[in-house]
This record gives C-alpha cells, structure tokens and sequence, in this order.
C-alpha cells in the first residue's frame, strides 16, 4: 500500500507540473495531416462562405466564389464584402478563428476526461458535453457576448472532431457525420457494452484489420482504450494506440486512432478530418438557424464595420457635460449613418455613485440618440462606479470593441482594477477616457456642485488607457465638441497600432517606427501638457510640432492631445520623431491595414500525442519562461524576423524565440518576463509579387508578469439552484502574509469566499469559492467567473479566470477509469481507497 501511496504522489505531481493528455487530431502541424486549427478554420470559412452566397442569392447578387479547401480568411471576407455592399471588418474574423482554435486546442488541458475525447466508449457523457456546449453557444450568441459564444464555440469542436479520429464511425463505411451527437432529443443506437468484444491485436504494426468483422457488419459503435499509467482496459477492446497509451501493449494490442497519417489507422486521416470537417460545419449550421445570419456571422467575427460603446456618468456635477457629451455622440451619429462606416451596434452604460447599468444596446441610431437624451443626472460629489459600468461593458460588447468613458471624477470602485484589466486583454477592447475638470452646475435645491478629478486619478485613468491602448483626453465643456473627429478616427474600420509608448521620468528621446505600403491614413497621436516635437520622414524631411499644416501632415490640439495625420504621399518605409517635455507624454502610431497582428500568452502541454497549449488566463510569473501565441492576420503567409517585449515606460528590451506552426502562426519562446510592464512588438517581411517590404506591429494591450500564482480546478457545468465549489492555490516567492482575496462573476452570481490567505514567505494557501446561480437561470447561460490575490501593501496582483456553462442537464462526470485518472485533483484522494 505505502509504495502504491507513494507511486501515486509522485505521479500527481507529475501530472501538475507537466501533464499529458490523450488527445485527438494534432495541435502542431506535421507531415501534411490536418490539426484541430485545421479543421475548425476549414468549416469556419466554408460555412461563413455559405451564408454570405445565400445572403447574396436573397440579394439578386452573384457569387462566385468556390466553396472549397482553397479558401483563406482575406478571401471570404472580400466576397461577403460583396455580398453585403460594405467592408465586413477582416481584423475581427481573424480575431473570432483564432480565439476559437485556442479554446479547442485547450480541451487537451483535460487529459483524464475520456467525455472530451470520446476515449473508453464515453459516448452518452461525450455527446452530452457537445449538446451543453452548442446550448451556451446559442445564448451567447443570441445575448450579443460574441467572446463567450467562440470560446465555448472552440471546447465543443474539439470534442466533436475528437469523435471521428478515435472512434470506428469511419470504419463503419460512414459518409456523412454523426448528427445524433448535435441533437439531444436522438437516442444513442447500437453502442459497445463494456462486455462487447470489438477488436483483435494488430500483426506486428499492422492494424488495417483489427477491428472485429461482427462489430463492422453490425455497425457497433466503438472508441478506443487509452492509459498513461497501466495497461488496463476490459477484455477484447480496442485501444487508442501510439506510444504513450499502455494499453495499447494489453491483449488486444495496437490501436485505432486516426491522428495523423502515421497513426495505428492513419490510413482512414484524412477521411476522418474531411468527416470532422463537415461535422463541424453541421454544427455550425444548427447554431445559424438558431440565432439568424447576422448574429451568427458576428459570432464568426463578420461583423459591418464597428461597435461604439458609451459609458456615462451621470452624477449632477456633470449634467452640463452630459449635455455637450451628448451633442458629441449626436454629431457621429449622425455623421456615419447611412455610410460604410456606420456602427452595427451601440451600447450605453450608465453610472453614478450608487449604482451602474443596465447595458443598452441596439442597431438602431435613432432610438440610441432616444436612449442617450433620456439620461438624467442625479445630485452628488462623490466618486462613482466607473469601473463596474466599464467591467459590465467590456463583458457584453463584442472582442476589439472602442469604448469611450466620460466622467469628471475618481472611481469608487478601484477594487476592480485587475479585472477590467484582464478583460481588456482577452477582449482587445480599447478605452478611451474623456475626462474634465472643475465644472460645477447648480442643483434643484440651487446648491453648487463640483467635482475635481487630482493627478493621481488622472494617472490611474491614464494607465488603464494604456493598457488598453487607447487615449486620456483632458477636456473642458469647450473643448469637449473638439474630440468628435478624434472619436470617428479611433472608430474607424481596420485601424492597428505601429508604435505606443509611454515615458515619465523624462528624457529628451528619439523613436523610429517603420510604416509599410499597406497602410493608410496613418496618424500620430501624442498625449502630453507641454510636448515640443519634431517629426523626420524617411527621406529626410521634418516637420516641427508648431507648425500647424506642414510638409509632413496637418496638427489638431485637443485639451492634452495633439494629431498628427500624415500625408497620404510618401509614407512608406523607417520615420523618426524627437520627443522633449517637461511632464509625462505617450506617443502612439496608428494607420488602416489588412495587415494585423494578434498575441496570446499561452500554456503548453507536453507529454501525451504531442504538444498543444490554451490561452492562459493570469498573468505571466516574473523571472520566469513563458509562451505566447503570435498569429499575423490579412496575409496567407509573412515572414516574422522579430518578436520583443519592450518596456512600456522605458528603453528595456527582452527577445523571443520564434517557432512556425503555421503560414502565419508563430509560438514564441520567452526566457525571462521582465519586471516591467511591457507591450508586444513584432517586425517582419511582407511579400507582394516582387516588392518585399518591412513592416511593424505592435500590441495595442500593455501586459505585465506578477509573482503570485493563483490556480484553480477547472469545472465546466454548474447548475441552477445548486451550491457548486472550487478549490483554488495561492503562492508566491516574495513576502509572505496576509493576501486579499477577491472573486466575482460577470452575472453577478451568489458567492462565498475568504477575504484573505495568510501564506509564509515563500509558501502558498488554499481556499475556496463557492458559486450558486439562480434557480431561473437559463439553461447555457456563460459565466466568467475571476478569483484574484493581492499582495498586502497592493506591492503585487495576479489573478485567474474560469469559463462556465449553468446547465440543468447531469454534470459530465468521467470517474477514475483507470490509475492515471486517479492521480487528477478530483479523483486522488477516491483512488487512495479505492483504487488501491
């Protein structure tokens, strides 16, 4: 007993610090199989492209395309273009595939789940986390959380292709996909009992006939057996196979898994991946009839043009603001309606001191301007809940969205700091804050009221801007109608960042940033007080700050803002700008390009079939390696020559090293994240017909590493009604004591936690959090539930963030079917008695 004990531990620990998985197509492309990225971006593309030909066909439009494997994103977003008269934004699809394919490769995170692979005939568990998925996929698709609706989008494609590699359903002359497993109200037929006998040992390696010939006449479906740890499977079943499954080695030997074209059964890949294709697109197509084409094709990232997101404060210092704030909104409006550029949707979020919300949103202008003039002041000084109006908007408005916050105050609710920050970063929403000083109004009771917003609120308005990557625009009742063009720019289509810095101490400084043919107008924003500057093109010519229309571009001054927008001559290759003030400036390069880049840290799972890895949802450990993922959208291959964090606020420079996993997909490896804030930058070739040219991008989102860790179990269903619980570690390598703790959900949800853990110097804590939704919750609802832990003296922050689906249906439950599950958290502590 006391060795088995033993064996366990080391194996549990084994499985925490580097655990394998038993997936199913590959994550990392090789020898010319097809991975799960694939096969989801295949259907993806394939179905988008029929609903755009059907929408043209309604339309009395042609259609030309051919809906084939030769499709790429920049060639289905330019024929739905067509289709709807209007530029269809490429950034956002390219947005939506990616973030799908890291939720589906995720799903090899949960190795001991033979439900999220269909492994050990786990079909009825398997088929239940599809229905649930395709359920949570239709709420928050219908709901407008297009985020939510992909992420859980990407878990259920991965399960469902998982089917075609490691069952039998292709050997059983199959040629359309499994429907019943999209449709819950089908019963399962003809499946394996844990008695049935399905296949033979393989002879030597091969294992083109070692299915039962009963089990393929009588179309008996069956999966494979799959073990890390022992060789145990019931008798006369069939195995996953590959080197890593134990079972594999048991009588029957070998396997039947469709993995690549070097599997036990790599013979039937591609037949497999073409199945797991149309499959998918049959998923697709029942999330489509549910929804309606145009929230469908927004959940697909095809959405017309952008989203403009107001949040308000409505406190009574600022019922004069509040005014010209919305003769602001008024004049965009109704300067874009009608045009290329008009919104598809605009949302409202209200607040004062008390309270914040509810969220508005619609397509329709006129009754936005309604909802905008039917906002009333109410009578107070005192901070206001800007940041949970913020929080709520970055929650519900659609990925890359530009949300503008106007208030004349510090925020009450600082707490959520860490929050809004994280959700900037998984969204890449930008938020601009229109801030304004000293107004003061009369109340119905004739009392003045003024509120004053002091540096130090300003700077922490200025660094959640920055994070985000949008602006702080200082501004009077005077001033306020200037920032109308500022706003129609930063909402304009396609816009990507080139350059964004920012420096406080202060130093005379020069900055180079290189602009690439694909860009147009490009603009310059330098946020400052007193900012003297000069700008350098690549041949030589300059242009001072003081002059108002130069050679180089015209200057605007808005409050502490000043553009410059280039001149559309000349613009291409390396420019150059000499920065010198007296107080703390940002510097920031935009333009319009097809030409983008996406960056998420990721976490890699070793072991298993292969390497895979899934966004990761805290923060990176300072001093540490990490992994991001790199994905260069608008080009069907690039060359990237450079990856770096550099130091937000200075001259810091850490260099990563690059991987291909794609024509335009990179893994990018990070010895050590630094202590400093830092962004992303990326510098490249760009290949067309016979000009190479150099291009540079850069993270819009400020990123910064922590040395806190906060881990927690992964559940993926609760239920309405019933108290559901989560573990969760805290540690760290720094000072010891007592840490904050904070969790919350995005519904608002009931929950129990403990206000702090004390750990020792170097050490770590457990707790817990216990969640309950409401008994009326709506069976598929989406939660994003965040725990954070805060260093005492605020000296450090880090937080985690947990996907959920509420669910009346029974929870997946896979259970300790063999020893390697039994060393998984849920699980150890059940083997301990009774798998021994």
């Amino acid at each position: 007993m006391v060795p088995l004990l033993v064996v366990a531990v080391f194996l549990l620990q084994g499985a925490v610090f580097r655990p394998p998985q038993a997936a199913a197509f590959k994550i990392l492309p090789t020898n010319g199989s097809l991975t799960h990225q694939q096969i989801t971006e295949a259907a993806f593309l394939r179905k988008v492209a029929e609903v755009c030909r059907d929408t043209a066909t309604a339309r009395g439009k042609d259609f030309t395309l051919p809906i084939n494997n030769k499709l790429t994103p920049t060639i289905v977003q330019r024929a739905c273009s067509n289709s709807y008269a209007t530029l269809l934004k490429l950034s956002t699809f390219n947005l939506a595939v990616v973030q799908t394919s890291l939720s589906n490769a995720a799903v090899d995170r949960k190795q001991f789940s033979t439900a999220h692979h269909f492994d050990n005939e786990d079909f009825e568990n398997g088929r239940d986390l599809i229905t649930q998925g395709v359920a949570a996929v239709k709420i928050s698709t219908r709901k407008g959380k297009y985020l939510s609706g992909s992420t859980s989008l990407g878990a259920v494609c991965h399960t469902l292709q998982d089917f075609y590699s490691h069952s039998n359903w292709v050997e059983l002359g199959s040629t359309a996909p499994f429907s019943t497993l999209i449709k819950p109200e089908r019963p399962l037929h003809n499946l394996a009992t844990k008695n049935t006998k399905t296949c033979k040992s393989c002879v030597g390696e091969d294992c083109t006939d070692n299915i039962l010939p009963e089990v393929l006449q009588q179309k008996i479906l069956t999966s494979g057996y799959f073990d890390l740890i022992l060789p145990t499977k019931p008798a006369g079943k069939c195995s996953h196979g590959s080197a890593l499954d134990r079972t594999s080695s048991k009588e029957p030997t070998g396997g039947i898994n469709k993995d690549d074209i070097h599997s036990e059964h790599g013979l039937l890949h591609q037949r497999a991946a073409e199945m797991a294709i149309n499959a998918t697109m049959e998923l697709l197509e029942e999330i489509r009839l549910a929804t309606g084409d145009q929230a469908f094709l927004r959940l697909m990232g095809l959405s017309q043009t952008s989203v403009l997101a107001f949040v308000f404060d409505i406190s009574g210092s600022l019922s004069n603001y509040i005014a010209e704030a919305k003769r602001v909104c008024f004049s965009i409006i109704d300067s874009r309606k009608g045009t290329s550029e008009e919104p598809s949707e605009y949302i409202l979020v209200p607040f004062n001191d008390q309270d914040f919300g509810p969220l508005i949103r619609t397509g329709d202008a006129d009754k936005f301007k309604d909802e905008i003039n039917s906002l009333s002041t109410s009578d107070s000084l005192n901070p206001g809940m800007c940041l949970s109006g913020l929080l709520l908007t970055l929650t519900r408005a659609p990925p890359s969205s530009d949300i503008f916050v106007f208030t004349d105050a510090s925020a009450k609710d600082t707490e959520l700091k860490s929050s809004v920050e994280g959700m900037m970063q998984s969204t890449l929403s930008k938020v601009t804050f229109l801030l304004t000083n000293s107004i003061s109004t009369k109340s119905q009771q004739n009392v003045s009221l003024s509120r004053s917003l002091s540096q130090s609120d300003i700077k922490f308005y200025r660094d959640l801007a920055h994070i985000s990557g949008g602006q702080t625009i200082e501004v009077t009742n005077s001033t306020l109608s200037q920032t109308t063009s500022v706003i129609s720019d930063i909402t304009t289509t396609d816009f990507v960042t080139v350059l964004q810095v920012e420096r406080n101490p202060l130093k005379a400084e020069n900055f180079s940033f290189v602009l690439d043919p694909t860009l147009s107008s490009v603009t310059v924003y330098i946020t400052g007080d007193s900012p003297v500057f000069t700008l350098y093109s690549p041949t030589g010519v300059s242009q001072s700050g003081s002059v108002a229309d130069g050679p180089l571009g015209s200057i605007q001054t808005v409050g502490n803002l000043k553009t410059i927008k280039l001149n559309s001559a000349n613009q291409t290759g390396e420019w150059k700008i000499s920065i010198n003030s007296t107080s703390s400036y940002s510097l920031k390069v935009i333009g319009q390009s097809s030409v983008d880049v996406l960056f998420y840290f990721v976490e890699i799972v070793e072991g298993g079939h292969g390497d895979s890895w899934g966004q990761s949802f805290t923060r990176p450990f300072i001093g540490r390696n990490a992994t991001f993922y790199v994905s260069v959208t608008g080009r069907d291959s690039v060359a990237v020559t450079d990856v770096l964090l550099v130091e937000a606020f200075g001259s810091g420079v850490v260099s990563g090293t690059i991987k291909s996993v794609g024509a335009t997909d990179f893994l990018v490896n990070i010895d050590r994240i630094p202590e400093w804030a830092f962004v992303v930058q990326l510098k490249g070739l760009l290949n067309d017909s016979s000009l190479v040219s150099r291009f540079q991008r850069q993270s819009p989102t400020q990123y910064k590493g922590s040395r806190i860790t906060v881990t927690a179990q992964s559940q993926n269903i609760t239920k309405p009604g019933v108290p559901l619980g989560f573990n969760f570690t805290v540690a760290t390598n720094i000072t010891g004591g007592n840490y904050t703790i904070r969790a919350r959900t995005d519904q608002g949800f009931s929950m129990t936690f403990p206000s702090s853990l004390t750990l020792g110097t170097g050490g770590s804590a457990q707790g817990s959090v216990t969640l309950t939704a409401p008994s009326n919750t709506e069976s598929g609802t989406d939660v994003t539930l965040t725990i954070e832990a805060e260093a005492p003296g605020s000296t450090d922050l880090n937080y985690v963030t947990l996907r959920l689906t509420v669910s009346t249906a029974n929870a997946v439950f896979s259970g300790c079917y063999s020893l390697s599950m039994c060393l998984s958290f849920f699980c150890f502590f059940i083997c301990y008695f009774v798998c021994f």
